[in-house]
């Protein structure tokens, strides 16, 4: 395919359709899953394309027995049958190499839409790490470099604070991160957001009011990373309780919103169990907040939680291709004792913590809730890290180091 760009999880597709018969790549809209299937498939059927949903809709099994397989299958939220009908053919033929799925919608959205357990096989596909923009998809993901125990190093190409906002804001969406810069990106994210709270929305559940969804994702958007109660959200959008779930259902499941669970260790006393809860895309915070780098820079609370989100999308995005199997958490006590910006956990009670800091140079004091927490974990504590925006990693305490936010897409 030419042009193409190649992302992390190519070689976990390749890898699994030779043995699997059939796999579903789920994410946000327009983050590259048609791309990437696309490459393994000799039919696509792009399902959010009348013409070509109606058969389905009519008849879906005749309508993939008459398809030359692999067949790819764009969009299956739109027609939701499509999911039965593949299980059936699973059913009769179970071959590897059958059927690649791709939607925007999570699958387990509605159990009746999900008839796949155990015959298709679920992999998350987020927007672009800069990583793979950068073209620098061969090797380990950072959580397994940092597992490894593996000098940590800034990329070669220096970076300073206003260079992260601009990577930050130019989105890892392949379209405007690649192809569009200025107003056309501008321009881009503005209808994406725009077609996300009508079409989208409307997809999901009828009748929901565009103009309250907004404020609600603007709320949402100003309190990124944060452990924010509830109350905060839905007074800031002149909303109540019942309709702010509502909305933060809808946004998970369309893979725009993220709460990020917190850990729980008989270890640590009086944790705070609420989540923390995350932009997936911290890019479309231009569109939603109607924000350029300056007016972010301007707003250090706001840069702060931003540059959060962007270190846990760049992490997220990798957790499908890594070897240690990584699970994500945040760590926090109550009264702020200890708090952790992204918890690691491994195979057998292994951690690695991570603190991110919009600071230059930040000391052994920037990593003290790292260093708690190695005290209380002992061995089960495999490293600490303090990502930072200056442009030296050194270490700051015993298995604790600082290092640039630029390592995560460092080339080896």
């Amino acid at each position: 395919m030419a042009g193409y760009i190649a992302r992390q999880l190519d070689a976990t597709v390749q890898e699994l359709f030779t043995q699997l018969p059939a796999i579903l790549l789920v994410g946000p809209r327009a983050s590259g899953k048609t791309t990437t299937a696309a490459r393994h498939a000799k039919s696509i059927v792009r399902l959010d394309r009348e013409a070509e949903a109606q058969a389905f809709r009519a008849d879906p099994d005749a309508a993939l027995r008459a398809l030359q397989e692999p067949v790819l299958l764009d969009e299956w939220q739109v027609v939701p049958g499509v999911l039965g009908a593949v299980k059936r053919m699973v059913d009769t033929r179970p071959d590897p190499g059958r059927f690649l799925i791709t939607g925007s919608v999570r699958a387990e959205l509605d159990g009746q839409w999900w008839p796949g357990t155990g015959r298709v096989t679920r992999l998350p596909m987020f927007g672009m790490t800069v990583r793979e923009q950068m073209g620098a998809v061969a090797g380990p993901s950072f959580v397994d470099r940092v597992a490894a125990g593996g000098p940590l190093e800034p990329a070669r190409e220096a970076i300073d604070l206003r260079g992260y906002v601009d990577l930050i804001l130019q989105s890892g969406f392949p379209e405007p991160a690649l192809r569009l810069t200025g107003t056309a990106r501008q321009h881009w994210l503005d209808s994406y957001l725009e077609h996300l709270l009508t079409r989208d929305v409307e997809q999901l559940e009828t009748g929901r009011d565009p103009i309250r969804l907004r404020r609600y994702l603007e709320a949402y958007a100003l309190n990124t990373a944060g452990v924010v109660d509830e109350r905060t959200l839905f007074d800031a959008a002149g909303i109540n309780r019942k309709t702010a779930a509502a909305y933060e259902r809808i946004l998970t499941n369309l893979f725009v919103t993220e709460s990020l669970p917190a850990w729980t260790s008989n270890r640590l006393k009086r944790l705070v169990l609420g989540p923390k809860r995350h932009l997936v895309e911290p890019g479309l915070a231009s569109a939603i907040l109607r924000l350029d780098t300056t007016g972010v820079l301007r707003q250090g609370d706001l840069f702060g939680r931003l540059i959060e989100s962007f270190v846990v999308q760049q992490i997220r995005a990798e957790v499908p291709t890594s070897a240690t199997r990584p699970r994500l958490f945040h760590v926090r006590q109550q009264e702020g004792r200890l708090e952790v910006d992204l918890l690691v956990e491994l195979g057998g009670g292994r951690v690695i913590a991570i603190e991110v800091k919009a600071d230059a140079g930040p000391d052994v004091r920037s990593a003290r809730h790292l260093i708690t927490l190695r005290d209380r974990l002992g061995t089960d504590f495999l490293a600490g890290v303090v990502l930072h925006t200056g442009p030296r990693a050194y270490v700051l305490s015993d298995r604790i180091v600082a290092a640039p936010i630029s390592t995560m897409w460092a080339r080896s």
